[in-house]
């Protein structure tokens, strides 16, 4: 293992709001400096390992919400407080919503102090380590939850002997250090991929950030990170004097001979405001901003094309009531006001709006489409990110205007994201659809019926959703044992969708066809999902291979446009 920034010498006892935030900055840093390590640790080696990021951006939202507690209130349960909230709403992949529950245990530490010690640092990463592992259906041992785990107990011992701040995380850095280590050794897959977890390994580099900040501590407070583009408090509604603006939502529907570009719609409305969704297809859009020129939102649409169903809202009117007792609404009985997220205050759209609603992730342009002609609602990540945020979700659940909504992740890493929504979105009765993938989450929205009694339909479509057998294509980054078989990097691999190998090999066309043959079978219809990076003659040209090859199957060639596998192959 390297060595990364060492550990200095210290003797700060206790710190204030001022320190914390410097030392979560700290963490920032190294885990950016870091975070193509991380991502590099992706048991399975394909493209689309980005625990570094996630963790980073979940992070990075975090400290941005600093910037919002005002100078003279910068206790440690304040800032405490505001991180746990920008984590939350900010929380991108699996491994983000684990940190933010992590730093919501440290916040309900901090609650009601000025200065913290050692001793409510151990146990805020005790109560970190319990929330943790309760967000997690069957926690495993061997990931972040058990580096989580050790730094705290190491921080509970320590703590006992000196409750000095940097004593106390020093003995927290040590321990998630050797838990890391023992990584491959509670996990086999681990081993069998020759890495360690790379959720632990974030969460080590969080640490050591953290510790190497408290080693010059200046007098100002520095600048916050860049925030996310998305207004998270526009989502949590909250924040002291902040002006909402006004909430526009219209409808756009294309000219004749003129169809809509939803990417330059989307360019031009994002140097309007914030809380943007733009949804639809080249014939008819879905608008959502906050802003504070709602005309200018709507000359933006009125170029487009014809608007409709215009509805404008003034959110500073109605964020007016009491916030308190809307955290204790969400967090329950005996949660700490201020310590948790807020509930969001964006608007439900006009009593048009349908009672039931399916907002499904899309990774990839065609796949949105599909989303939107089967009836549902599409999520998008914003400014680069791979996987959408726990307030993009929120975002995209609101901008229904429903009251219950069926929520599709679409990728096994959403999931957790996904289920954070259903306790923000206050007044919404949010049900999780666990679809792993998009070939899941189309056959579930096929399923979908917006007349039908919830509960009914919500089983329909995980049923649905469970009937389809799919099958991920994509090329090896890096030589690895992936289901006991060695791959070697540039290979093309099959995974199915746990991510267990299906097929592999030098050959492309032999490992697709051996896919299709492992899910096809007594299949009447095999779907050729073809993403970004492949060009429409030669998706066309595995169709026809397929179609000699699997007599008796119809084979469909669509366009997914996803970023990281080649195919998406569907069997139903």
């Amino acid at each position: 293992m390297a060595s990364y920034d060492t550990i200095p010498a210290m003797s700060l006892r206790t710190c204030d709001g001022s320190v914390l935030r410097r030392a979560v900055s700290g963490s920032l840093g190294l885990l950016l400096r870091h975070a193509a390590e991380v991502d590099a640790l992706n048991v399975f080696p394909v493209p689309d390992g980005d625990t570094g990021r996630n963790m980073a951006a979940t992070l990075r939202a975090a400290v941005a919400e600093t910037e919002r507690v005002t100078a003279d209130g910068r206790s440690a349960g304040a800032i405490g407080a505001a991180l746990a909230r920008g984590a939350l709403l900010g929380s991108r992949g699996n491994s983000g919503v684990i940190l933010s529950q992590v730093l919501r245990g440290m916040a309900d530490a901090a609650h009601g102090k000025r200065r913290v010690d050692g001793r409510d640092l151990a146990a805020g990463l005790r109560a970190g380590s319990r929330l943790a592992d309760a967000s997690i259906d069957r926690p495993v041992e061997g990931t972040i939850l058990s580096v989580v785990r050790a730094a705290a107990e190491a921080a509970e011992a320590a703590a006992q002997q000196d409750p000095a701040v940097e004593r106390v995380l020093e003995a927290a850095v040590e321990a998630a250090a050797a838990a890391v280590a023992r990584t491959p050794e509670q996990l086999r897959v681990l081993a069998e991929a020759g890495v360690v977890d790379a959720g632990g390994r974030g969460f080590e580099l969080i640490l050591r950030g953290a510790l190497a900040a408290f080693a010059e501590l200046p007098d100002a407070l520095p600048p916050a990170p860049p925030a996310q583009p998305a207004d998270l408090h526009a989502l949590a509604g909250e924040g002291e004097g902040s002006a909402y603006g006004y909430e526009t939502a219209y409808l756009i529907d294309a000219r004749p001979g003129l169809p809509l570009d939803l990417a330059a719609l989307r360019a031009e409305l994002g140097s309007l405001g914030d809380s943007l969704l733009v949804v639809g297809d080249p014939a008819v859009a879905r608008i959502h901003i906050h802003g504070d020129r709602p005309d200018l939102a709507l000359a933006v649409g009125l170029r487009a094309g014809r608007v409709s169903r215009v509805t404008i809202e003034n959110l500073d009117a109605l964020a007016a009531g009491d916030r308190e007792e809307r955290v204790g609404e969400l967090l329950g009985a005996g949660a700490h006001a201020g310590v948790g997220i807020l509930p969001p205050t964006v608007p439900a759209l006009p009593a048009a709006a349908p009672a039931l609603a399916v907002v499904a992730v899309a990774d990839g342009d065609g796949f949105a489409r599909v989303i939107v002609a089967a009836g549902g609602s599409v999520v998008r990540a914003t400014a680069g990110h791979e996987r959408p945020s726990t307030g993009e979700l929120l975002a995209g659940v609101r901008a229904t205007g429903a009251g219950t909504v069926l929520l599709l992740p679409n990728d096994r890493n959403v999931r957790l994201a996904a289920e954070q929504v259903v306790a923000l979105a206050t007044g919404v009765q949010v049900t999780v659809i666990p679809t792993r993938n998009a070939a899941e989450g189309i056959a579930a929205l096929l399923a979908f019926d917006p007349r039908a009694e919830p509960v009914a339909t919500a089983e329909r479509m995980r049923n649905a959703a469970a009937g389809v057998r799919s099958a991920a294509i994509a090329v090896a980054v890096r030589d690895a044992r992936v289901s006991g078989r060695e791959v070697r990097a540039g290979e093309t691999i099959a995974l199915d969708p746990d991510e267990g190998l299906i097929a592999s090999g030098s050959d492309p066309a032999a490992v697709i066809l051996a896919a299709s043959r492992a899910i096809a079978a007594s299949a009447e219809l095999l779907t050729v999902h073809y993403g970004a990076s492949v060009a429409v003659e030669e998706a066309i040209a595995v169709g026809a291979a397929l179609e000699a090859a699997l007599p008796g199957v119809a084979i469909e060639v669509s366009p997914g446009g996803q970023a990281h596998h080649s195919y998406l192959l569907a069997a139903e």
